[in-house]
């Protein structure tokens, strides 16, 4: 494992609370179930039963489902980790709109009055479509362009 780190109790207790200061979710029980790598900014959520695989015999770049990404002190949800913690979050949720969740499938940017600060969840009825950055009135699409459609049935 040259590249992947497992996150030690300490680090994965402060993910927590840096998730919860965010996104006002508390997600210990996690840490609990679950063990954390980190890739470079990209950290991953693996069963606990991958303590088991004989690491040193084999060649890793990553394992798990990548869930968020810590850069420049900000943390940014992938659709997965939205998915994960968006029913639990109680903060930061932007609700789009038909329409909206439309131009925001395709990848563009929207503008929206909020008082939202930051990284926060996108969402549509039930359902959590990834993160933005919300900066003065405007929602930037961090939505990978591979996850983009050119045509959306809503």
């Amino acid at each position: 494992m040259r590249e992947l780190k497992f996150l030690k109790s300490k680090e994965v207790k402060s993910l927590m609370k840096r998730i919860n200061n965010q996104w006002g979710a508390d997600f210990l029980e996690l840490s609990q179930e679950y063990a954390f790598f980190q890739n470079k900014d990209k950290i991953y959520i693996v069963s606990r039963d991958i303590a088991k695989i004989p690491f040193e015999k084999l060649r890793i770049n990553n394992a798990g489902m990548y869930i968020i990404e810590d850069k420049h002190e900000e943390l940014r949800l992938s659709v997965e980790g939205s998915q994960l913690l968006g029913p639990k979050a109680k903060k930061n949720i932007i609700e789009l709109t038909k329409d909206e969740l439309v131009e925001w499938l395709q990848g563009n940017d929207l503008i929206k009055e909020g008082d939202n600060e930051g990284f926060v969840i996108i969402k549509h009825n039930k359902d959590f479509f990834g993160s933005g950055k919300f900066k003065e009135n405007r929602l930037l699409n961090f939505l990978p362009k591979i996850r983009r459609l050119n045509e959306v049935n809503v």
